[in-house]
């Protein structure tokens, strides 16, 4: 007998067993995110060698009906959804109908860019690899938030009015507009639209029974997570997200016992099914989704060694301590989830929250990746909590300073001709608003985003600050006008105030100028 052999064989499979998370460890693990991040719900899948180990649900889908969270609870994964619809993309180029290279004016003739070589030259490949030239989520006024009247239709005429701010496919900006409109070419190639593809091509085949491409197609609702967001030092519930505008981009209703399918069909590349007979896009495809296309700034992950990060069609790829790591990150206000997948050893790790605290899902992701890669690092629960609240602590001084001048501007009384600033401007792509002055103070009314209402208030000389009505946003902007040599408002642009602002609130890519008094 071959005693050396058998000695590292056992040596293989005991490094194997070590590897696997301890469940009891990973309860404690997630207990603690919870508590430190204010996470009221989370479920966590991990997959592995094509079966799933675990799918948990933690805590509570509300923090009122205090419903418990399984495997089975809905969650909106938000931009997780981007892989499903190159996967969708993918199919298409199996059956020969498109190639990744076609022109998207072969299927979309008004499409249109900021100038014509970019219009002529841009490709379904180009939809998907976040290097369109426009800046990160450019035109996202236009999904985002819920409650604007914007269509796809608009997206595809109004993209055209975004300013570049880099060469085109010179560098990565990420970008929700064109997957839209990729979403746009899956409906006028195939006749279906984007949701009855996804969730008859993909997620039928799949047995992701209890899934939808929407939250509008859900058949039942009754064990689905609602969003929590804190504000003003409060955890509260807020609306759901449900346009039917952002679902190719972040529509996708799902949950882990359902993703830990569709994490298992990636990781066999696209195969499915009794002995994996199915195959759900070919081999050749699936190499395409999970080769570099675009290139990302390399600026580490802590704590790991990272060589290299570069965006896919729908996945970022990048190497944890020399392994391909497969991932994508989703959000919506107040739910963040994560799918990572490492093909080298079959592993699958999926988290999705109810809350927006990125920080939440790494915590508990990274855990579960040391202990499967053999890496020992500081406990994740705290580092990640000390660096964010080291953010949030940098944001706090910066608002709290322009929340101070402008309450002295206030008490002080400063007195400004408010009615020079009244009247309707326009933006090419957002369009209107108006500047109203009502109950002795300045108003900011979106026509076509009416939830982007708010009061004005004086911050300094001709600069302003709009308080949004609605404060969970976490996007209070600042204003400023030009004014004519009268002293009368004809001109203003927008940017917000606290860095940490989600960047789908792009005020800093509107052009406002007054078109009737």
């Amino acid at each position: 007998m071959n005693y050396k052999f058998l000695f590292a064989l056992l040596l293989i499979i005991n490094l194997n067993v070590k590897a696997q998370i301890n469940e009891s460890k990973l309860d404690e693990v997630v207990a603690r995110t919870m508590k430190a991040f204010n996470v009221p719900g989370i479920a966590v899948a991990i997959v592995k060698d094509g079966k799933v180990v675990l799918s948990k649900g933690y805590g509570v889908t509300n923090i009122i009906t205090q419903q418990k969270v399984d495997g089975n609870t809905l969650f909106g994964i938000a931009s997780n959804s981007k892989a499903f619809t190159t996967a969708a993309l993918g199919m298409l180029v199996d059956e020969k109908k498109i190639n990744w290279d076609d022109k998207v004016i072969q299927y979309i003739p008004e499409f249109k860019m900021y100038n014509d070589y970019v219009t002529n030259e841009f490709t379904i490949r180009d939809l998907l690899t976040h290097r369109s030239g426009l800046g990160l989520g450019a035109g996202d006024l236009m999904i985002w938030p819920d409650g604007h009247n914007f269509t796809p239709k608009d997206i595809i005429k109004n993209i055209q009015y975004l300013k570049p701010v880099s060469g085109f496919r010179a560098q990565y900006d990420y970008d929700n507009l064109l997957y839209v409109i990729a979403g746009e070419v899956i409906e006028r190639i195939s006749g279906k639209s984007w949701c009855a593809f996804v969730e008859t091509r993909i997620m039928n085949p799949l047995q992701m029974n209890n899934s939808a491409a929407s939250w509008n197609r859900l058949k039942d609702t009754t064990n689905t997570i609602v969003p929590h967001v804190p504000t003003n030092g409060k955890l509260e519930i807020i609306k759901r997200y449900t346009n039917p505008i952002f679902d190719a981009a972040a529509g996708i209703y799902s949950s882990t016992n359902d993703m830990s399918k569709w994490a298992i069909a990636q990781l066999k590349n696209g195969k499915y099914g009794d002995n994996d007979q199915n195959q759900l896009f070919s081999e050749a495809v699936h190499k395409e989704m999970w080769s570099p296309q675009t290139i990302l700034p390399n600026n580490g992950m802590k704590p790991y060694n990272c060589n290299f990060k570069s965006y896919g069609l729908g996945w970022q790829l990048s190497d944890i301590n020399g392994h391909l790591q497969v991932s994508h990150t989703g959000g919506l206000d107040g739910i963040v989830t994560q799918t990572i997948l490492f093909p080298e050893i079959q592993l699958g790790i999926i988290v999705l929250t109810n809350q927006q605290s990125g920080a939440a899902f790494n915590a508990i992701s990274n855990t579960i990746k040391d202990s499967y890669l053999g890496l020992k690092n500081p406990d994740h629960v705290d580092s990640l909590y000390n660096e964010r609240k080291q953010k949030e602590d940098n944001a706090d001084k910066i608002t709290e300073g322009v929340t101070a001048k402008v309450d002295e501007n206030q008490i002080l009384r400063k007195k400004i001709n408010a009615q020079k600033f009244v009247g309707l401007y326009r933006d090419k792509w957002f369009g209107d608003v108006f500047i109203n002055y009502k109950k002795g103070g300045l108003r900011f009314t979106s026509i076509r985003s009416p939830r982007l209402t708010g009061d004005i208030f004086l911050y300094e000389n001709n600069t302003f600050v709009v308080r949004w009505d609605n404060q969970s946003f976490h996007a209070n902007a600042f204003l400023y006008f030009d004014v004519e040599d009268s002293g009368i408002g004809v001109h203003f642009k927008m940017k917000a105030i606290s860095p940490l602002t989600d960047f789908s609130y792009d005020f800093h890519d509107l052009d406002f100028v007054k078109v009737m008094e």
